[in-house]
């Protein structure tokens, strides 16, 4: 029969041991890569679009609320912030879902620490290089998609990991750059834990509308709508837009969300 003592010390020691024990390490994006090419060899997609199986596009709600969603894309020309929106949002309270791209956190670091530190507006994933997400390298607006299935992979969770490290919190919704994918590609990123992430509202049309074509689109606004726009073009109409028309859709009754606050459907 084990003494008292015994028994406590054979207690503090499998206390030690799983005190000190190293957390488990996340699996490379490398081999990430090879299970899910593995897994889909010699599946072909059947859909191209923005709107293919697993896409998320509306809140499941009846109620009058909207999700406003504002892409940083971080191309050559968009690596900028619409500074007035910004401050607009925050002061008025207007919570919001914020879409960015790994181009555009290496070059706003600081500010892009900052919006992760609001609490009204939510991160998420817009990929690493902002591509098509597609497993055979579609093309779409002249912009190259994902080439592969591994390719895929990394335009998905390199920048989730990016955006955890910064933030601490891993992503849970990813929107490719242009929002065009195949279903295998959705499929994928929901194994990531990256829901896909659509919009019911085109609120500027890749930030080219006026201020009054955002406002005007905005006023079409039913009940759980998720509107696609864009926070990275200070000179297009998007900020004014928005600014313009938030009163008016308060005044008709609306709320307005993080897209993380409601079911997707």
């Amino acid at each position: 029969m084990k003494t008292v003592l015994a028994i406590l010390l054979t207690g503090i020691a499998a206390i030690s041991t799983s005190a000190f024990a190293a957390p488990a390490q996340p699996e490379t994006v490398e081999n990430l890569g090879k299970t899910y090419a593995a897994r889909y060899a010699g599946v072909a997609p059947k859909q191209w679009g923005e709107r293919v199986t697993g896409v998320r596009t509306r809140l499941d709600t009846d109620q009058k609320v909207i999700a406003l969603t504002l892409d940083a894309c971080g191309s050559a020309y968009g690596k900028g912030v619409d500074l007035k929106l910004m401050e607009f949002l925050n002061q008025e309270q207007i919570p919001a879902t914020l879409f960015i791209n790994g181009r555009w956190i290496d070059a706003n670091p600081e500010l892009f620490r900052k919006l992760a530190a609001n609490p009204l507006f939510e991160i998420a994933n817009h990929g690493i290089l902002h591509k098509p997400a597609s497993v055979t390298g579609r093309s779409v607006y002249g912009i190259n998609g994902t080439q592969s299935v591994t390719e895929l992979v990394e335009e998905v969770e390199l920048n989730a990991r990016k955006i955890e490290a910064v933030t601490g919190k891993r992503p849970k919704l990813y929107r490719s750059g242009t929002a065009y994918y195949d279903e295998i590609a959705v499929e994928i990123s929901n194994g990531l834990g990256q829901q896909v992430a659509g919009f019911s509202i085109l609120g500027d049309a890749g930030a080219t509308f006026t201020a009054e074509q955002v406002k005007a689109a905005l006023l079409k606004a039913a009940p759980g709508d998720i509107a696609l726009l864009h926070m990275n073009h200070p000179e297009a109409g998007t900020g004014a837009g928005i600014i313009a028309v938030v009163p008016e859709l308060k005044k008709r009754g609306f709320r307005f969300a993080r897209m993380s606050d409601y079911p997707l459907q």
